[in-house]
């Protein structure tokens, strides 16, 4: 039986702001519903990804905006990774080489941290 993450969710608040920030690096826009009043729900997906992530009101959840920083995304080139943010203005951090990747950090408008991970050759 397989297991797939398919979304993360990520506080924030201000969700079209939050929605802003992600579509300008890349993410596309896969729902932005409100199904009835209190509840809004916006999805995104990065690009090549089989994960989404998800924000919006009413949601639920107990991590305040800013306390997301464990996600870890994968990328086939961490230099051009950070060039990339570093064009749409974002001030990302990198890269810092490790035996186990090369790696490249930013945060969202809400100061949740993000790392890209370029993985090391496999023999």
């Amino acid at each position: 039986m397989d297991w797939k993450i398919e979304l993360i969710f990520v506080p924030v608040s201000d969700v079209d702001r939050a929605k802003e920030f992600y579509e300008r690096i890349g993410f596309h826009a896969d729902h932005d519903q409100v199904p009835f009043e209190g509840l809004r729900f916006v999805q995104m997906t990065p690009p090549g990804s089989a994960c989404s992530i998800a924000f919006g009101t009413g949601l639920g959840g107990t991590l305040e905006p800013g306390q997301q920083n464990t996600i870890q995304v994968v990328v086939p080139d961490a230099d051009e990774a950070l060039a990339h943010l570093r064009t749409q203005g974002l001030d990302a951090q990198g890269v810092d080489e490790q035996a186990w990747g090369r790696f490249v950090t930013f945060d969202d408008p809400d100061g949740n941290t993000w790392t890209l991970q370029q993985l090391p050759p496999r023999d």
